[in-house]
């Protein structure tokens, strides 16, 4: 694995994957298990967040402990699978700030058309967590990025629940400085564009809507 793919194999979250995948697994579930899974993955994806030492008060002594350092996090979600990560990882990153993309893919080209836009103010002071389940061919999450960094982004990582190697190729080879992280790198993409074994249409069994 390289530098630019962190592969999180913790136990909790493959578990959890796993019962994702299932066809049986119902509306209600799947959206609960993304949430436990988003919350774990914001752990992972922060590990390296600065800190610096603060002067404070415990009920016993004065003392210089550690703290997140820097401007707020901007947690991104593209629309409209990526909403269903977002409650979990602000759980872990409550004071974060939230975007949102709207983009859908083009069911003949597969390309992705952007419908809607809106990120908070001061982007190029703010660290991006981009999230979307799913990073099948790339397109949508090349679009995104590069949306983002005409913000003036100049920190972005990506989160997902699953990748296609085509996607991983896709997207570093327009944005090599963008990181991944993902629990799991599946197989291929079939002929719809969709990953191989996969778990299906993440927005479509998030919302019950097939």
């Amino acid at each position: 694995m390289t530098a630019r793919v962190h592969l999180i194999e913790h136990p909790l979250i493959q578990h959890k994957l796993t019962l994702m995948r299932c066809k049986e697994t119902s509306t209600s579930k799947f959206r609960a298990l993304l949430e436990e899974i988003s919350l774990l993955l914001g752990y992972e994806v922060t590990r390296d967040l600065p800190t610096e030492l603060v002067d404070i008060e415990t009920p016993l002594a004065t003392m210089r402990a550690p703290m997140v350092a820097g401007k707020k996090i901007v947690v991104v979600s593209v629309l409209r699978a990526g909403g269903g990560m977002l409650d979990g990882i602000v759980k872990v990153l409550p004071a974060a700030r939230i975007g949102h993309i709207g983009l859908y893919r083009d069911p003949t080209t597969l390309e992705p058309v952007e419908y809607y836009f809106k990120v908070p103010q001061q982007m190029d002071t703010r660290q991006v967590i981009l999230v979307d389940p799913m990073l099948a061919t790339g397109n949508s999450i090349v679009a995104a990025v590069s949306r983002i960094k005409q913000t003036g982004a100049k920190s972005i990582k990506f989160v997902c629940l699953l990748a296609a190697p085509e996607g991983i190729r896709h997207l570093h080879e327009v944005h090599p400085d963008v990181p991944i992280y993902t629990p799991a790198i599946d197989e291929r993409l079939n002929d719809h564009g969709y990953i191989v074994p996969g778990l299906g249409d993440a927005g479509d069994r998030l919302f019950g809507t097939k």
